[in-house]
């Protein structure tokens, strides 16, 4: 999975990025700022697109509006995490206080992501990508794997095993009385009073049975295409996948430029909105070739999916216990 070393130009530093591929000063100062406005905005589309979604259903109160919101949810999950994602880097608001308030109980918490948790995993991973200290190596290492076991842990995620393991770890933390974790509780159980005391408890099962399924799907799907098979190096290239955006993609999978994920690994202090900018920087710049980027999504999974029944049982006896992601890690 990892592209070969003729497709890596050496070709950094530029006028414009510096020998790993951040800009330099006088575009960082620009690429970097981060607009409260426009955040706002930004955040009312998604709980429109999320909580307005659910509410509409529930307003309706038709099976078919429901069957449409579960499936806009599976979206609607990746909006709420891609943007608390974006809070943990305390990349959406300017001030840290607001990232973390509007991160963890508008976004993280009701799409059950434990943001402070996930904060300190997440900054792991930026420091050395697929080394050690990686929080989600069982994930993305072993790669590629035969068809059948890829199609075994989609369906993991799909029948909710996954989500499942998940939830184990968030009750684990419950009964050892964690804060983050009572929280996330806390305001599950707020959405579920509401659903309730308005008699539409449909709303509440739309919202936790996308997360708990098809949403699992979406994420690992997402996940392998950043990272899936890569491999620790001082080279982002050869530890973060590149894909073409198509708009199909970019709407149910990757919104929030987050498909730009090299870019963003280049650069953690960039925000969002400016990652296409920066992406391409360096592909003008020479440093990101075209035979690396993949075509699509589908081709990137193909890829994944294109090995052996010996690697499989190389990628079983390799993984750490679980693969429970990195928001259920360590709740405090």
């Amino acid at each position: 999975m990892v592209p070969d070393q003729a497709l890596l130009p050496d070709v950094l530093p530029t006028d414009r990025l510096t020998v790993g591929g951040k800009p330099v000063r006088a575009l960082r100062t620009g690429w970097r700022r981060i607009s409260d406005l426009r955040s706002v905005l930004t955040v009312a589309g998604a709980v429109a697109q999320t909580y307005g979604v659910v509410a509409v259903a529930g307003y309706l109160d038709r099976w078919w509006a429901y069957l449409a919101a579960f499936v806009l949810m599976i979206r609607g999950h990746a909006l709420l995490n891609i943007l608390a994602h974006e809070a943990a880097h305390r990349l959406l608001f300017t001030r840290s206080w607001l990232n973390d308030v509007i991160g963890r109980w508008l976004l993280a918490y009701p799409s059950l992501q434990a943001m402070l948790a996930y904060r300190r995993a997440h900054f792991a991973h930026h420091r050395d990508e697929m080394g050690p200290g990686e929080p989600d190596l069982g994930l993305y290492r072993g790669y590629p794997i035969s068809r059948a076991s890829f199609r075994r842990k989609l369906t993991r995620d799909a029948l909710g095993i996954s989500a499942y393991k998940n939830l184990k770890l968030l009750a684990r933390a419950v009964v050892r009385r964690r804060t983050e974790a009572l929280q996330i509780v806390a305001v599950q159980a707020m959405l579920l009073a509401v659903s309730l005391a308005w008699g539409r408890p449909w709303m509440y099962l739309v919202w936790f049975v996308s997360w708990s399924t098809g949403w699992k799907v979406s994420n690992r799907l997402r996940a392998l295409a950043e990272h899936g098979g890569m491999t620790r190096s001082k080279d982002r290239r050869e530890t973060t996948h590149v894909v073409h955006q198509s708009r199909g993609a970019r709407f149910w999978i990757v919104p929030y430029h987050t498909g730009w994920h090299l870019a963003h690994h280049v650069d953690m202090g960039v925000p969002w909105r400016n990652l296409p900018l920066l992406h391409r920087e360096l592909v003008d710049s020479g440093w990101l070739a075209p035979g690396i980027e993949y075509p699509s999504y589908r081709a990137l999974w193909r890829a994944l999916a294109s090995g052996s029944d010996q690697s499989d049982g190389r990628q079983r006896a390799q993984r750490p216990a679980g693969e429970a992601g990195t928001s259920f890690l360590s709740i405090d």
